[in-house]
């Protein structure tokens, strides 16, 4: 018996099967998904947090260079050419060379470690959210939350992100594509801010 089943009209998924052509997506789609991914650039932001444990400034530039290169290198040579000539999701991928008892383990495994993931994103975008408001912020020596507020905010943007992630791929190529010029815009003018606090007037600085 076949474990194949055919995509419906209504979810918009293919789970088991290649993408059909017409159903493929616009390189719009694709830029929306790779800069809101990307653009947040979260090692740029958790990386300096390196330096205050007593890693050089030049060792945590050649770090975020290096490990952006070879990723760049492994989705552009590895990762983009299975998933053009196969067109199946990773977990049916793997189910197809592993069997089905080894891609279950994988996925506790896979689960259990963007639990992980996911509550460390939710939580540099809750710094976002908090500054603004002059929020007292966790610092790297706090185990638990310190405020109510912080909970609510983190809890917050965990369940919006969770209700556009369960909507499915459109939905989160829409959101990716109206936020990520924001996110760049954010980068940018938080970098100018950031000079300036420093007391940099020019590159000789």
């Amino acid at each position: 018996m076949s474990t194949t089943t055919e995509p419906t009209v209504s979810d918009g998924e293919f789970e088991r099967v290649a993408v059909p052509e017409s159903k493929l997506k616009s390189w719009k789609s694709f830029l929306g998904m790779y800069a809101g991914e990307h653009a947040a650039g979260t090692e740029f932001v958790i990386g300096p947090l390196f330096l205050t444990t007593g890693v050089s400034a030049f060792d945590l530039i050649m770090g975020l260079i290096v490990g952006n290169l070879l990723a760049v290198l492994s989705w552009r040579f590895l990762t983009a050419e299975i998933a053009v000539k196969y067109r199946l999701t990773l977990y049916y991928q793997l189910e197809k060379i592993c069997g089905f008892k080894l891609v279950t383990l994988y996925n506790l495994a896979n689960g259990v470690l963007f639990c992980f993931l996911a509550g460390a994103m939710i939580t540099v975008s809750a710094t976002a959210v908090g500054i603004p408001f002059d929020m007292p912020m966790p610092k790297l020596s706090d185990t638990m939350p310190n405020g109510m507020t912080w909970i609510l905010i983190v809890l917050s943007i965990g369940i919006l992100i969770s209700v556009i992630a369960a909507k499915g791929y459109d939905t989160v190529s829409k959101a990716a594509n109206y936020m990520a010029p924001i996110i760049v815009l954010g980068f940018l003018l938080s970098g100018i801010v950031a000079l300036r606090q420093l007391g940099v007037q020019s590159f000789g600085d």
